[in-house]
């Protein structure tokens, strides 16, 4: 049986601590039957030289989310889910305030999922486009 939506969000954001997610604020804050939300603050520890939102740091924001959401679709005691790609197009850039990451499965295999990530800004505007195929691993 699948656990609640507080049960996966408080989870997702528990394993956090003391990693990159961590570093970058990222925070879980939503989930559904094939989807996960997480935030990210767009402030100075983001920001690449020019003061914008740098594509890296929204890389990993998808690549968070995306794993993240993988996990979801597993049992855990018996598979563990590695990034195998990930792309990005970056359409938007962004100064301050927050970012928001939902991962949406497209494809639930058994030994892969694809995943498309949208990162957007407070407004729903598109700011980056990303795709994400993650394998599905025995432990």
């Amino acid at each position: 049986m699948r656990p609640d939506k507080e049960t996966i969000l408080a989870i997702c954001n528990k394993i956090s601590k003391n990693t990159l997610m961590e570093t970058l604020e990222i925070e879980y804050i939503d989930c559904g039957e094939d989807f996960l939300t997480a935030k990210m603050p767009v402030n100075s520890r983001v920001h690449q030289p020019m003061g914008l939102l740098h594509g890296g740091a929204s890389v990993a924001l998808a690549e968070s989310v995306g794993s993240a959401a993988s996990h979801m679709f597993v049992d855990n005691n018996k598979y563990e889910v590695r990034g195998l790609e990930i792309s990005a197009n970056h359409l938007k850039s962004k100064k301050e305030g927050n970012v928001f990451a939902t991962a949406r499965i497209k494809h639930k295999g058994k030994t892969t999922h694809l995943w498309e990530i949208r990162i957007e800004d407070e407004e729903g505007k598109l700011i980056s486009l990303c795709k994400m195929t993650n394998i599905v691993l025995p432990k």
